[in-house]
């Protein structure tokens, strides 16, 4: 994938464990990652909604955020936004229940991925998304704000 540095990912999941771990582990495998941590529905609706220019290239989105509407309702709310739609959303659970799996793609996700247990597993996770989605494919750059065209 030819892409310019940074690579900028929005996590959206109201973990403070998760978020440490995820943003560590990507120092050290995901070098041209920015990791934009936001813990609530309208954190990441603040943001995206704040965005000027080139937005995330990748969104990592909790299914189960406990301060407010869930990851199916922030998902929703993306595939609804002009711009934001164009963002590849990985949906993140340590469940993979066949129900919230089906969910995830019939509400637009790009992916369905479980979250790792141990921090081993989040370093070879993070090298995984490092290998996809920065090396192997390409994904659009959406811009957001003036000028930007839906």
């Amino acid at each position: 994938m030819t892409t310019s540095s940074p690579f900028s990912i929005l996590l959206v999941d109201d973990d403070p464990l998760v978020a440490d771990v995820l943003t560590r582990s990507a120092r050290h495998n995901f070098p041209e990652a920015l990791i934009q941590v936001r813990t609530s529905y309208a954190e990441a609706e603040a943001y995206v909604e704040s965005l000027e220019g080139k937005g995330p290239k990748l969104i990592l989105l909790d299914i189960d955020l406990q301060t407010g509407p869930d990851g199916f309702a922030f998902l929703s709310y993306l595939r609804n936004h002009p711009q934001a739609r164009l963002l590849p959303v990985v949906m993140l659970s340590y469940y993979d229940e066949t129900e919230n799996v089906e969910k995830a793609f019939s509400m637009g996700a790009s992916l369905f991925t479980r979250k790792p247990s141990v921090y081993s597993a989040w370093q070879a996770y993070v090298q995984q998304l490092r290998h996809y989605w920065f090396e192997t494919i390409t994904v659009p750059t959406v811009w957001f704000g003036k000028g930007a065209t839906s």
